[in-house]
């Protein structure tokens, strides 16, 4: 089942975001991973504004496809660099619908 790995980015240190945009979508990719969008654009439609400084959303063909890429050795000194200059949530979800009303998705 699909998968988007969300990071919510706040930078404090932007000294790793040169190194980090060049490299990590490569290591992503070995694991089947492929960037739909990495974008400042943020925008509140509802709710309180956050400070998110950048959000990503990396589609995986799956969960451990995900879980691989952000546990893959290669990538172990970008995370690092990045969980050092800046507070950032990974997050993963997959394509079912909870509710089970979408016909194009699949139930969980």
């Amino acid at each position: 089942m699909t998968a988007f790995l969300i990071a919510e980015v706040k930078v404090t240190d932007d000294a790793w975001v040169p190194d980090y945009a060049a490299k990590v979508h490569d290591i992503a990719a070995r694991h089947g991973g492929r960037y739909l969008s990495r974008s400042g654009n943020i925008e509140t439609l509802e709710g309180q504004k956050t400070d998110e400084t950048l959000i990503a959303l990396i589609q995986f063909p799956d969960r451990a496809s995900a879980h691989a890429f952000a546990n893959d050795p290669d990538y172990a000194p970008f995370g690092k660099a990045r969980q050092e200059g800046s507070v950032s949530h990974f997050r993963v979800i997959d394509d079912s619908d909870i509710a089970g009303a979408i016909p194009y998705l699949p139930k969980p």
